[in-house]
């Protein structure tokens, strides 16, 4: 039988999770492919994966095509740290300036200019560039990190600059938490072979439930590899929530409505979700 094709995000934010697949043995069961959000999303449609975590942008792109895993997103409930503006002036003088968005998330593009033009009403002009601070600043007035780089920034405060948690900033402007990605499975696969989206589901589960026990041991594993103390990796993980639940649903539907009212989505499909009833 051909094991599952599993996506893996190359980011710090999903080293907990796939920490705890390592520890249970998971990895023997499925056939692990890495790359980043945007590269799984197409991949994943595609056909070249069965699961993987994509960008919540691109499963409402594409959620004809796709189901969603029922208890596991990449979530936040205030603070997430992995996603800042960073500004050379306050937010509100932004009106016409430029800002350069990391080429690396979807979602997070999006989030940034929901927030730029609804939370601080402003209408810049946006540029797509890779994501390094210096050169991003060279061109714009301000500059959209995610992910380690975000995380760098964060734990750095470059003293010069104006710093803006999107996650903080979404919470405190909706009420609701944010989710930047969820597990999507393709329609067919789930149809095809549910049995083996079930077991991939309760293993995330159960490293989910292994890397709540073990974030001291995850985040002094983290720190051997980067310039940082542990304890920072432990303010980041207990940022996470890899929630799905229902206020997390409505965040993400939020999130949907929002962008399609800015032009970033054509429409606003409904939350599909695999075992659960349409």
């Amino acid at each position: 039988m051909q094991k599952p094709r599993l996506g893996h995000i190359q980011f710090l934010n999903c080293l907990p999770l796939y920490y705890g697949l390592v520890k249970n043995d998971v990895l023997l069961d499925v056939d692990l492919v890495k790359a980043d959000p945007a590269d799984l999303a197409v991949t994943l449609v595609d056909g070249g994966l069965d699961i993987a975590p994509i960008p919540a942008i691109e499963y409402a792109r594409h959620a004809d095509e796709l189901v969603l895993l029922p208890d596991i997103a990449i979530s936040s409930d205030g603070e997430v740290q992995s996603i800042l503006l960073l500004s050379k002036t306050p937010t509100s003088e932004l009106d016409g300036g430029v800002v350069a968005l990391t080429n690396a998330s979807r979602t997070s593009q999006a989030l940034a200019r929901i927030l730029l033009a609804k939370r601080w009403g402003v209408a810049p002009a946006y540029v797509q560039m890779p994501s390094d601070l210096g050169s991003m600043l060279r061109e714009a007035d301000a500059a959209l990190l995610i992910g380690d780089d975000a995380l760098r920034a964060y734990w750095q405060r470059p003293p010069h600059l104006f710093s803006y948690d999107l996650g903080t900033v979404w919470n405190e402007w909706t009420g609701l938490p944010m989710v930047y990605a969820v597990w999507a499975v393709r329609r067919e696969f789930a149809e095809s072979d549910p049995d083996a989206v079930g077991r991939v589901s309760q293993a995330l589960s159960e490293s989910l439930d292994y890397c709540r026990l073990h974030l001291d041991d995850i985040s002094e594993y983290a720190a051997r590899w980067e310039a940082f103390p542990a304890e920072h990796f432990r303010s980041y993980f207990d940022a996470l929530q890899f929630r799905f639940g229902p206020r997390y649903r409505e965040g993400l539907t939020r999130y949907m409505e929002e962008a399609h009212s800015i032009g970033q989505l054509d429409s606003v499909p409904a939350l599909r979700v695999f075992g659960e009833a349409e």
